[in-house]
């Protein structure tokens, strides 16, 4: 049984006509839905929940050594609809990142690609549960 400093939830409230709002346990609030009026969907979510979760251990990983002068992570993927139901495949992430030239920015430089790894191996969360396929179950609370 996970302990409460392991357990993640947010809580979803229905705003409008496709449109929601996420809480989290901090009081933050995300606006999402269909998309309308630019803006994001749940899957659209999803992959910046991956990106971002690859994107905060890789600067965390190489920043410390320089400031990077450009940072930006792309993350697409293919939708496919087919008899298993719909779902994303071929996730693909891709960064665009520039440092400094000199000592400093040659370090970070080449502890990037290792940082993407350790990322992508380990640390994220998000895109590791994603490749491990964690079941995911649902309930009906009394009131529903």
């Amino acid at each position: 049984m996970a302990s409460q400093e392991q357990h993640r939830s947010v809580s979803l409230r229905r705003t409008g006509e496709g449109e929601l709002v996420a809480t989290n346990a901090r009081g933050g609030e995300l606006t999402f839905g269909t998309g309308e009026e630019g803006g994001f969907t749940p899957v659209e979510l999803l992959l910046a929940a991956i990106g971002g979760c690859t994107a905060l251990d890789v600067d965390a990983l190489t920043s410390r050594l320089a400031e990077p002068e450009r940072f930006e992570l792309v993350v697409g993927a293919e939708k496919v609809r087919d008899a298993g139901g719909n779902r994303l495949q071929d996730i693909t992430l891709t960064f665009h990142v520039t440092f400094p030239e000199g000592e400093s920015g040659d370090a970070a430089r080449e502890r990037l690609p290792d940082a993407a790894a350790r990322s992508h191996d380990r640390l994220c969360t998000v895109s590791r549960t994603v490749e491990l396929g964690t079941p995911v179950s649902w309930s009906l609370a009394g009131d529903a």
